[in-house]
């Protein structure tokens, strides 16, 4: 279903717009409201994170969101309970974005089983790199998830292939060093660097990490498949509510048009 959205959108010489949001955020009953709001206001795709007590990968603002949905009781049951009921109204794919303690807490086959059968199109593990745990990586790429892989801008390229080969959906690349978080300016080598990626493999690339504004999504969606926007997201969610976070996607997928 992921590869489908890109295709459609790749038709249309548009990219996929991929919003981040955490569940169980702002409010603990907030995250089928929130996944409706996106979806209404135009989202392809959603990363929707499951909370992790470590999120190292993460900057301030959704470490932030992450400690206060934990906090409202968020539980993995609980999202995918969720998922289930957003479902019922709503089919835009959804990328379940967190780390790998959930996942082994819940049991790996179980996690995977429940989370598609909730309705989940595909899984990002941020802390796992190809190659740290070859039969946990099999388990998830035979299951009913396509794989979302990281590629940052420090990945040697002869990697690239293996990262890519082991992944489906899309690739995600991480548009800078550092953690996630809102920034004023793309770094100047984005291009180039999305380019280079293009030859070494085959699936759609979406770039995420800094992206802030509708000015920067359309650049970013001139050069890459998909881009994906997390932080400033999440901060209008927590600071002014899920009506003006629904009216932020509606700018950033108008900038892509």
């Amino acid at each position: 279903m992921i590869s489908s959205v890109f295709a459609v959108q790749r038709e249309d010489g548009r990219a996929a717009l991929i919003p981040y949001v955490t569940a169980g955020h702002p409010s603990a009953d907030a995250t089928v409201p929130v996944l409706t709001a996106l979806a209404d206001a135009g989202a392809d795709i959603i990363e929707l994170g499951i909370p992790f007590s470590d999120p190292l990968a993460d900057g301030p603002t959704i470490q932030r969101s992450s400690f206060k949905s934990l906090e409202n009781g968020t539980t993995v049951e609980g999202v995918f309970a969720d998922l289930r009921r957003f479902r019922v109204e709503r089919d835009t794919p959804v990328v379940l974005f967190t780390y790998l303690n959930p996942l082994l807490r819940y049991g790996v086959d179980a996690f995977l089983a429940d989370a598609a059968d909730a309705g989940a199109n595909g899984l990002l593990l941020t802390d796992l790199p190809v190659g740290a745990d070859p039969p946990l990586e099999r388990a998830v790429a035979d299951s009913a998830l396509d794989f979302i892989r990281l590629v940052a801008p420090t990945t040697e390229p002869d990697r690239i292939p293996d990262i890519a080969e082991g992944g489906s959906g899309f690739l995600y690349y991480i548009s800078r060093t550092g953690v996630t978080g809102a920034r004023s300016e793309l770094r100047q080598a984005l291009a180039e660097e999305v380019e280079a990626l293009r030859t070494h493999v085959g699936i759609p690339v979406a770039v995420g990490f800094g992206i802030s504004t509708p000015e920067q999504a359309r650049e970013v969606g001139s050069i890459a498949d998909g881009v994906v926007v997390g932080s400033a997201l999440v901060r209008i969610l927590d600071e002014e509510g899920i009506e003006a976070g629904a009216r932020f996607v509606a700018e950033l997928r108008a900038a892509l048009d």
